[in-house]
């Protein structure tokens, strides 16, 4: 499947001020976190699932691709020459029912994948990497996964030590503890059932255990050490499981999965939650109001809590269970928050600590280092770099809020880095974004989206 495209971006993309503040219903795509855990899951159901509003985005694709390449059958709607679903899913305006969702049909595998050996590439999606290091015990291999200079630069060691901890045998062909490593045969029936694993690096792993131990012969019992980075993703991650059937039970630090195997279903997915932070800050920051439909109250993602930070520095949050809505009231105060739990909205909060009325110190997510890019060393970098006084701590950044220059602001092939400074320029002139295409990994219809706020 070729990746998803857009309007032909100039490098660097000014951003240009809002005329008024917005007033807007927006339409949202698919969450990656869930699309690419209810992908996985069908894709080891026994019998037929149908995913409704997939996202369609360079990480999703990477994952189909890769369960392409492991003998999965996965059909999408675009591949049938309906509207792209890119476009669709990014589309403001009318309700959700109005606007064709993208579906993926995929046929399930049964828990062993029907190919013996693979070569698979997730690009830059770490949640593809790390999902698919563990399912790959599901099968004879060898299995080879690699991607993207940027992603062999992140850790996978843990994860890497836990398979091997199961008893699955894993060659490290390049850096010790990274891509590319390649799986050799599959787990034995009398595998060892129980193992630890570090909680402070990415919840990436355990997720990646969690979803492929429905299929293991003995399931997995896993026990976290500290306290676990992104606590919401691994209850994403338990929700998705069950909704195809598995057994899986928490109870503090340990997590039980028995081996029930899934079962084929039908299958929603809520738009997604990162994405919708942008544009709660650009209400925010701009004294209009964003109404995001499908995402609500009842969402099963952690980062629909950037809302409630927000709320505590001075915008006006309305909650329903099918969807939120957040209003600027032209005020913004600073805080001192803990962001552990949704750090994927770091960037995005530091863009609004920018405009407000006292500092804003941010806690709690010294593992962003590790992401695409050291987002804390480059939030603080860009930051300054637009006059803001921004200092770096270790587990964070502090933000005093100041006159912002006119920049071109580096996104260091960093999505969120794109995007949360794009919402820079919404309200101060002069804002420009460097190789904005790189939106493409979450969301590729993002600038479009962006630009509808002026109408």
């Amino acid at each position: 499947m070729n990746r998803p495209t857009s309007r032909l971006l100039p490098d660097p993309l000014p951003i240009e001020p809002l005329g008024q503040p917005p007033d807007a219903a927006i339409r949202l795509p698919g969450s990656k976190s869930i699309t690419n855990r209810a992908l996985l899951t069908s894709a080891l159901a026994t019998g037929a699932s149908v995913l409704r509003g997939v996202l369609v985005a360079d990480d999703t694709l990477a994952m189909i691709d890769c369960l392409r390449s492991l003998g999965v059958t996965i059909e999408i709607a675009i591949e049938k020459g309906e509207r792209d679903p890119a476009v669709a899913a990014g589309t403001p305006g009318p309700p959700t029912g109005s606007i064709p969702l993208p579906e993926a049909r995929v046929k399930g595998t049964g828990g062993r994948w029907p190919v013996p050996t693979a070569q698979l590439d997730a690009r830059q999606s770490g949640t593809t990497a790390r999902f698919l290091l563990a399912a790959m015990a599901l099968g004879d291999g060898p299995y080879l996964i690699d991607g993207d200079e940027q992603l062999r630069a992140r850790p996978m060691g843990d994860l890497i030590g836990a398979m091997r901890e199961l008893g699955v045998a894993i060659k490290e062909l390049g850096t010790p503890g990274s891509l590319p490593v390649e799986v050799h045969g599959g787990l034995a029936a009398g595998h060892h059932r129980t193992i630890t694993i570090p909680g402070d690096v990415s919840s990436q792993f355990l997720s990646g255990l969690l979803l492929s131990a429905p299929c293991y012969p003995n399931g997995i019992v896993v026990s976290v050490e500290g306290r676990l980075v992104s606590l919401p993703y691994v209850e994403m991650t338990m929700a998705v499981m069950k909704a195809f059937g598995a057994a899986v039970e928490q109870s503090g630090p340990r997590i039980e999965v028995e081996p029930t195997g899934y079962n084929g279903t039908m299958f929603a997915i809520e738009p997604d939650a990162s994405a919708a932070s942008y544009f709660f800050a650009a209400a925010a920051i701009c004294g209009g109001r964003i109404r995001i439909d499908g995402l609500g109250s009842a969402s099963h993602q952690g980062d629909v809590a950037f809302t409630d930070i927000l709320e505590a520095m001075g915008a006006a949050v309305e909650r329903a269970p099918d969807a939120i809505e957040v209003r600027g009231t032209g005020e913004l105060h600073g805080v001192s928050v803990d962001l552990v739990d949704l750090s994927d909205t770091a960037p995005t909060l530091a863009v609004v600590a920018s405009f407000a009325d006292s500092p804003t110190e941010v806690r709690g997510i010294g593992f962003i280092r590790k992401k695409e890019t050291d987002r804390i060393r480059a939030v603080v970098t860009e930051l300054q770099r637009c006059g803001v006084n921004a200092l770096e701590l270790d587990d964070g950044f502090r933000i005093e809020p100041g006159p912002i220059r006119p920049t071109v602001v580096q996104t260091y092939d960093d999505h969120r880095m794109a995007m949360s400074f794009a919402v820079m320029g919404l309200r101060s002139p002069g804002i420009a974004i460097s190789n904005p295409g790189c939106v493409a990994k979450t969301f590729p219809q993002f600038f479009e989206v962006l630009e509808s706020l002026r109408r």
